[in-house]
């Protein structure tokens, strides 16, 4: 049983504005979501909002379980970022929100939200800020060896609060799916033309990106044996692996990398019929879409962080250096290079077979 260090229990029917901290990454945020939903579930009259950093709103926006989104804008500089805290701070205590559920492990969310005069401060006692919370749930070891969903949900039963396992979701605006319809046409892929997605890219660091060659590999034999168009997509940081993968290419793809929104490779995705992916925050999109997909896992856990979805497949090798969850390999990077393409290909053929049957 998780220890909580607190008021007493708080009663729900007194809670009417609600204000969610999440995260602060692609990734991380699409892990947070089936928490979110659970408070939903919990406080089904309250008005829930979330105070989010903008490059992950689109994930947030059309989701029914939010109901305003409180978007922080990124900061150039320390000073930036004190001024930033001190501007939501402030709209936020003009909107009188009862509860504050933090999502988020950092010092800077409970104190955002004690800058706020939110009385009610709800999460775990992680960064020295016990202090600052009302009810500061108390992690353990046990939690840390959770999936990264369950590590959130976790939290909100130490509560007393229903919080059921459940994979993330999320939500595409209509607007997104015609701007990528507009894209593809463009690039003389029709709706009907199958698409296998690649996404080189990994923005913790190269020791969780499968090499470009074998992305290109694969992109090839998609269009040899099956037909199909290849589309490359990332985010700005991606783009000399995602120019890589395209320059090695027999069949030359549609590179789309950091020529999207958030929103926009939301659909891009979703209109794939295949994806191939590093672990990263495209793919935890990739799986909240149900899309069918092939996770490649070196250096990270996929107990911790494994794509939570029916139709992902992980390819990883044990070694024994593997997780070691840093940025950059320090050694040979054979967790990796020892995947070869051959693999991540049986796994994609195998969900093809799926859907087929």
């Amino acid at each position: 049983m998780i220890r909580i260090r607190g008021r007493r229990p708080i009663d729900k029917t007194k809670i009417r504005r609600i204000l969610i901290r999440p995260s602060n990454w692609i990734g991380d945020v699409v892990m947070n979501i089936p928490a979110i939903e659970a408070i939903r579930e919990n406080f089904p009259e309250s008005s829930i909002s979330v105070a989010a950093r903008s490059w992950v709103t689109p994930l947030l926006e059309n989701h029914p379980a939010v109901d305003h989104v409180l978007p922080i804008k990124k900061s150039r500089n320390h000073l930036s970022r004190v001024f930033e805290i001190s501007r939501v701070a402030r709209e936020i205590r003009g909107q009188g929100f009862d509860l504050a559920i933090l999502l988020q492990n950092a010092f800077e969310a409970a104190f955002l939200t004690y800058l706020a005069g939110i009385s009610l401060r709800v999460g775990y006692n992680t960064d020295w800020r016990g202090f600052l919370l009302s009810h500061s749930v108390i992690r353990d070891d046990r939690v840390l060896g959770l999936h990264q969903v369950e590590y959130y949900l976790h939290m909100l039963r130490a509560m007393g609060w229903d919080a059921e396992s459940r994979d993330p979701r999320v939500f595409v605006a209509d607007r997104d799916r015609k701007a990528i319809q507009s894209v593809l046409a463009a690039a003389g892929i029709g709706p009907d033309q199958a698409l296998i997605g690649l996404s080189p890219g990994a923005v913790f660091g190269p020791a969780k990106q499968w090499p470009a060659e074998r992305f290109a590999a694969i992109g090839d034999r998609a269009a040899q044996r099956w037909g199909a168009k290849t589309v490359v997509m990332g985010s700005e940081g991606d783009q000399d692996t995602c120019a890589e993968v395209n320059r090695l290419m027999k069949h030359v793809p549609l590179n789309l990398c950091a020529r999207t929104t958030l929103g926009e490779v939301m659909a891009l995705i979703e209109r794939c019929q295949y994806f191939v992916t590093n672990d990263s925050g495209l793919m935890h999109i990739g799986a909240s879409l149900h899309v069918p997909m092939v996770a490649v896992f070196g250096s990270t856990d996929p107990i911790a962080t494994g794509p939570r979805s029916r139709n992902a497949r992980i390819v990883r090798h044990s070694v024994d250096c593997s997780p070691c969850l840093k940025p950059e390999c320090p050694s040979d990077h054979r967790c990796m290079l020892s995947i070869e393409p051959d693999e991540v290909w049986r796994e994609l053929e195998h969900l093809r077979e799926e859907r087929s049957a």
